[in-house]
């Protein structure tokens, strides 16, 4: 059901080349570029459109409009059933608490007597959210997008999500649902590359948006490839993943569920545990055939991800050694189910988001622990974050230098611009002083 790689009994390679032995799932988004790159385009020349042509393509429902009437948001809340809307509450409300928290504050940094460096954040004017649609429905993946977004301060956020023939061409009810509760009233019916291109371009009913986030399958990331330079993204998100360190102090019924709770999402979901143990690696072996049995997606999700070549139990010597593979991993998701779990903790330095011991998997990041599960995947946690409020603010310098304090400088600016064979940088220097430079006091 699930492979073994056994890393014991030799040194572990640096770097890259422990990378290499690590499983990781194919996922070729340059190859998957040029299959979007003609609906990107179509979008750009035809608007609307190209997007209810793809609709009936890639859905098979034919839409009267793009845009999602202000009523269906509202039914869609009137109608969602009363334990689901709780629970979408509670996650927003705890949401809200860690994203406010990274709000940034105008900061001023006095350089030299009358010269000074503020640096402010503004955020993003509009951003386009993306929630997927196909093989599950993730209203937590609105939440996760929206919250931040609006805690930085973004005064216009549009979401888009693929249109549902079982729902008359709306997106799935509960994404609706939960676009009511945290007051996003400008929600498409628009999926996959076909919502990045929405966004990126505009269309008659859409306007642009300088950046888009949110997770998707292999086309969406292509798209969002295919606008960099034109928008702001997130990350190019792939597959899940989840890592967990564990040692012979785990409880492999625990392991074993958390390893299905990823395995679940998609057949290339990546689930992988390092351990020393190797009592611990054989009895989560023979807990997830149970586990598996009881489930459901088998056949089309767990099944063919545990079996897959991104899906191992690693054995090493030591949770040392074990240490160093999760930090050459990067996994998005990282459980550390060991003696001492927190200390560890503090010592990963590559990881979208770290579950501390057996009371915080990664289930619970997914939907209420107040963390963004929208997280670096392919191990791009090595110089990614995931989701925050940061990721819609951009910091400006504001600089404001007095003559003196210019003049105190201004040997030091010529003489660099001289060095890098950049003369008119000096001239203007000079320029203000007559054209000579004054000596530093």
């Amino acid at each position: 059901m699930i492979s073994r790689i056994d890393l014991r009994g030799d040194t572990l390679p640096e770097g890259p080349a422990l990378r290499d032995l690590l499983p990781r799932a194919d996922f070729d988004v340059a190859a998957a570029l040029e299959r979007v790159r003609p609906i990107c385009e179509d979008v750009h020349h035809r608007g609307d459109a190209a997007l209810i042509d793809f609709a009936e393509r890639f859905d098979g429902v034919r839409l009267e409009s793009v845009r999602v009437p202000a009523r269906a948001l509202a039914d869609a809340l009137e109608e969602l059933d009363p334990a689901v809307r709780a629970a979408l509450e509670e996650s927003i409300r705890r949401a809200r608490l860690v994203h406010r928290a990274q709000r940034r504050e105008t900061h001023v940094t006095q350089v030299v007597p009358g010269g000074t460096v503020t640096e402010k954040w503004v955020p993003v004017d509009r951003v386009g959210l993306y929630a997927p649609g196909g093989r599950s429905v993730y209203p937590s993946s609105v939440i996760m997008n929206v919250v931040p977004a609006q805690e930085a301060g973004v005064e216009s956020i549009a979401l888009a999500s693929p249109a549902q023939k079982e729902f008359g061409g709306l997106p799935h009810p509960t994404i609706l649902a939960a676009c009511a509760l945290l007051g996003v009233d400008e929600v498409y019916a628009a999926g996959g590359a076909t919502a990045v291109a929405m966004f990126a371009y505009g269309t008659e009913s859409c306007p642009p948006a300088p950046m888009v986030t949110g997770p998707g399958n292999i086309w969406v990331a292509a798209a969002k490839r295919y606008f960099t330079g034109r928008i702001g993204i997130d990350a190019e998100a792939g597959p899940t993943e989840i890592a967990i360190l564990a040692d012979d102090t785990a409880d492999p019924v625990h392991v074993a569920s958390d390893l299905i709770s990823q395995a679940e999402h998609d057949p290339l979901a990546a689930a992988v545990l390092v351990t020393d143990s190797v009592t611990l690696a054989d009895a989560v072996e023979k807990e997830l055939a149970p586990q598996v049995a009881a489930s459901r997606h088998v056949e089309d999700r767990i099944a063919p991800a545990l079996a897959g070549r991104q899906s191992a139990i690693v054995l090493v010597d030591g949770i040392e050694e074990g240490l160093r593979v999760v930090d050459a991993y990067g996994a998005e998701h990282l459980e550390i189910q060991t003696a001492g779990a927190a200390a560890l903790a503090g010592r990963v330095r590559n990881a979208g988001a770290i579950f501390v011991g057996p009371w915080s998997p990664v289930s619970l990041g997914d939907y209420a622990a107040g963390s963004n599960h929208v997280l670096p995947t392919g191990g791009c946690a090595c110089h990614s974050s995931g989701l925050s409020v940061q990721s819609f603010l951009r910091g400006i310098h504001i600089v404001d230098y007095t003559e003196d304090a210019l003049a105190d400088v201004a040997h030091h600016v010529v003489t660099l611009a001289e060095a890098e064979d950049l003369p008119a940088h000096g001239a203007a220097i000079k320029a203000r002083f007559g054209w000579k430079v004054p000596e530093s006091k």
